[in-house]
């Protein structure tokens, strides 16, 4: 089978973070799948067999490129449009896998060059369009709602990738026997094109904090938009700091500005020797940070989309603390990590928790392993990629 996969992104960021479509292209090569994959012009290549990358070309004005809906990514998409005519053109692909805004130009598409379309829905376009305040016209809005459902219901398959989106799919009258929830739970190494050693293998960056063992590091990684609770994490951290001196705090990624408005919170709670901000950095330094750290946390604030890091968070063989949200309890309970409430006191005590039970109690740990190896492992992973396989092929 040859697939045309469309995806409005770096499909791996400057510093190499991989985005979701990532592993879904790898699964699907490993299957024997030839894949062409339609990505934006900024990011780095990878080493899959079976895969090539094509970019549209590359605009360094507007980099970085924004999460979420944007002007930016407007523009962007209508190189998209057009470099993904000229592929159906060149190429007769028998199926067109499609993420996120892609879909609508190929459900336009679809009946004219007659491939078999898969939806992989990782969010609500529409809500998305409030969520990031892109706009408040309720007629875009509306308009979008009608487009999306247009588009779930013409797919010959939909990927949602949480229980939220999938009960949203399927009230929109997608097909049961066309969906498969596959979620974002895989985290395999990566290999870039560009930094590969003689053998093969990825370079790994040197770690650049290194914290003393009798101070229990709690770690947060990952993006520092606003809905991410960063503010809400320091100001229960210098809560926990009364109790617990000896903790320390690691917050890794954000953008400059991002990392700049945080780090004034830190001064102002005079926390500067006690919390870390790393930037963004790479994800083999991230997953040497996971390692190394005693308590991973996830203090977003509300949403509904699971967070890509909650999988990789369960398998971790750490304490996990996370707010009690939609996002989180449609995969977590109490019995698998340390729920909390969104905001600062319930955030501080469940924090203390986990730092009371480090080296005591294991029965969090346990379950939240045992969870992700029945539920979420790459086995399950690809088990589920074969399926979708078989609904177009």
């Amino acid at each position: 089978m040859r697939m045309l996969v469309v995806a409005p992104q770096p499909f791996f960021s400057p510093r190499g973070t991989p985005f979701s479509v990532y592993y879904r292209a790898l699964v699907m090569a490993e299957q024997g799948v030839n894949i062409d994959l339609l990505a934006y012009g900024t990011g780095e290549d990878v080493h899959v067999p079976n895969l090539r990358i094509v970019r549209i070309p590359r605009f360094s004005l507007l980099e970085p490129i924004p999460i979420g809906p944007s002007m930016k990514k407007l523009f962007l998409d209508v190189f998209m449009v057009l470099w993904t005519v000229a592929l159906l053109i060149r190429h007769r692909y028998k199926v067109v896998h499609a993420h996120e805004e892609a879909v609508f130009w190929c459900r336009a598409l679809k009946p004219i060059f007659r491939f078999r379309l898969i939806y992989d829905m990782h969010s609500s376009l529409p809500q998305q369009l409030s969520n990031f305040k892109f706009t408040e016209s309720g007629l875009l809005i509306k308009t979008f709602k009608v487009l999306e459902d247009s588009c779930l219901r013409a797919a010959n398959a939909v990927i949602t990738i949480c229980p939220d989106l999938r009960d949203y799919a399927l009230n929109a009258g997608v097909n049961p026997r066309q969906h498969l929830l596959i979620e974002n739970c895989i985290f395999d190494d990566v290999q870039l094109k560009a930094v590969q050693t003689k053998e093969g293998a990825t370079l790994k960056a040197p770690p650049r904090f290194i914290f003393e063992p009798a101070h229990p590091v709690i770690l947060y990684a990952g993006t520092f938009e606003a809905y991410q609770g960063i503010e809400v994490l320091v100001q229960a951290f210098a809560k926990v700091t009364v109790q617990r001196p000896e903790a320390r705090m690691l917050l890794v990624g954000g953008t400059d500005e991002q990392v700049k408005k945080i780090r004034q919170l830190v001064d102002e709670l005079r926390l500067n020797d006690v919390c870390t901000l790393t930037g963004r950095v790479s994800k083999t330094e991230a997953m040497r940070f996971t390692q190394s750290a005693q308590v991973l946390v996830s203090p977003r604030l509300h949403g509904t989309n699971t967070p890509l890091k909650i999988y990789e968070q369960l398998a971790s063989g750490k304490p996990l603390v996370a707010t009690r949200i939609w996002s989180h309890t449609q995969v977590l309970d109490d019995k698998v990590c340390y729920l909390v409430m969104p905001e600062p006191e319930s955030m501080a005590q469940g924090l203390i928790a986990a730092l009371d039970d480090l080296g005591k109690k294991a029965d969090r740990v346990s379950a939240a392993r045992a969870l992700y190896e029945r539920e979420y492992s790459r086995p399950v992973y690809e088990t589920k990629i074969r399926q979708l396989l078989e609904i177009v092929a």
